[in-house]
């Protein structure tokens, strides 16, 4: 008997009890939903986090803070140490900046606010994505650049502190400044102590461009760049490298240092695949170094956990719709022990025999692995669709931008049916095994 007539058979006994028939299948489809379901939740949340890490440079950016030397001491990273970055195979840039060792406060008319104050090689930001969103590039010392959230943390300054923010930590608008920033003039007063008391320095600074917001709606970037000429006129008042305000100990540099270090020094790969084998190189060189991409190892790690976790969880219930479909093959061999008799007696060879029941129990499962797919793949949708519409409406919160509650890739497609596919032929493997025991007389008088 060729498989298609074995197929043929099979089809024909299907028919012969369609409600059982339905109702073994739709077990299984529900057994099978049930399982992608539940696993694409675990892909959903998988591919959000590694799409939200994803969005901009952070994934090809390597950071590096500082090195140790033979003995074992730590070293900043210096001009010496950013040539070699930059010499290394498959680097596209390296970014490096100068962090003044204070909050110098910036005061424009009778509003002002502290932000965090660098130098950058601007050079190779731009190579490395940084954009601005208005104004140009600083070209005289005097100008500087602010980040995009700068102008909204100016605050008045006659008001009282504990007026200026609402119950959230956000300035409260009547004490905000108001008008346009760039092309303003802008006073940077920087501090020392000296004797004991505090002596304050002010430095006219130009805003001649604007940052482009960061890539991440929550971030605020309050920062502010100034020229290197200004930074060694901070040193020159302070008396110290970085420009620290208080006075340094005989063991910290003072500003009478000629070698240049840097305090954020970012090295960016042309590709992903690039990003390993640059981090092991520097690694191997004993520099300190951080990469998102160790972090998503260790994700990945977890998910994928979690993910085999839950395709367990959900083929607890494959598991359950094969106690039907052992049901139904028992029924089955037992209703047609008379054709199985006819087929005996005519020398059909007993394989045949079980393959004909394998074919059947395989077939169920098919039949409802490719329902419960498609079922699978509309809730899916429904979900991803109707949950910000449930949170909004019902709860009144809104889903954070980007998240996916579930996802169904193909490769969870695949399993899933494979699964399916496995539960349903071993669900019918001891009925086919016991279609070939039937006796033949027996099975003529119907006695089985």
């Amino acid at each position: 008997m060729t498989f298609k007539d074995q197929f043929r058979f099979v089809r024909q006994n299907m028919k012969k009890n369609k409600m059982r028939l339905f109702m073994t299948i739709l077990a299984t489809a529900i057994g099978c939903t049930f399982l992608i379901v539940l696993a694409s939740v675990g892909f959903g949340l998988h591919k959000t986090i590694i799409q939200d890490r994803m969005e901009d440079q952070l994934v090809t950016e390597i950071d590096i803070h500082g090195k140790t030397d033979e003995d074992a001491n730590y070293q900043s990273i210096t001009d010496a140490d950013i040539k070699h970055f930059e010499s290394i195979d498959k680097v596209n840039t390296v970014t490096r900046r100068q962090f003044v060792q204070q909050t110098p406060m910036f005061t424009i008319e009778d509003y002002n606010t502290h932000a965090e104050t660098f130098v950058a090689h601007f050079p190779s930001e731009i190579k490395s994505g940084f954009k601005l969103s208005e104004g140009r590039l600083p070209e005289k010392d005097n100008e500087i650049l602010v980040g995009h959230h700068f102008r909204e943390n100016l605050a008045k300054e006659s008001a009282r502190e504990k007026d200026l923010y609402d119950e959230d930590g956000f300035l409260k608008e009547e004490y905000a400044y108001k008008g346009d920033i760039l092309g303003k003039t802008i006073d940077m007063q920087v501090q020392k102590v000296e004797n004991g008391k505090e002596i304050t320095e002010v430095f006219p600074v130009k805003i001649v461009g604007i940052a482009e917001a960061p890539s991440r709606e929550w971030m605020k970037d309050y920062t502010v760049f100034i020229s290197p000429t200004v930074m060694k006129k901070i040193e020159d008042f302070t008396g110290n490298i970085g420009g620290s305000p208080e006075p340094l100990d005989d063991e910290q540099p003072s500003n009478n240092v000629t070698e240049k270090t840097y305090d954020y020094v970012k090295v960016y790969a042309d590709n992903v695949q690039s990003i390993t084998e640059i981090n092991e190189q520097l690694q191997e060189e004993q520099y300190f170094t951080y990469s998102i991409v160790s972090e998503m190892k260790q994700i990945n790690m977890l998910f994928a956990i979690m993910k085999i976790g839950l395709i367990f969880i959900g083929t607890i219930a494959l598991l359950i719709a094969s106690i039907g479909i052992y049901n139904t093959m028992t029924m089955a061999v037992t209703e047609r022990a008379p054709d199985i008799g006819i087929m005996k007696a005519i020398g059909a060879n007993p394989k045949t025999i079980k393959n004909i029941f394998l074919l059947e129990s395989s077939y169920i499962g098919l039949l409802g692995a490719l329902i419960g797919t498609v079922v699978a793949y509309g809730i899916s949708y429904i979900v991803n669709f109707a949950l910000p519409l449930v949170l909004e409406n019902v709860f009144n919160e809104q889903m954070p931008e980007g998240i996916m509650l579930s996802y169904i890739p193909l490769s969870l497609t695949a399993i899933s049916i494979a699964i399916c596919l496995i539960v349903t032929i071993f669900s019918g493997w001891r009925p086919a095994e016991r279609a070939t025991r039937i006796d033949v007389l027996k099975a003529m008088r119907r006695e089985v």
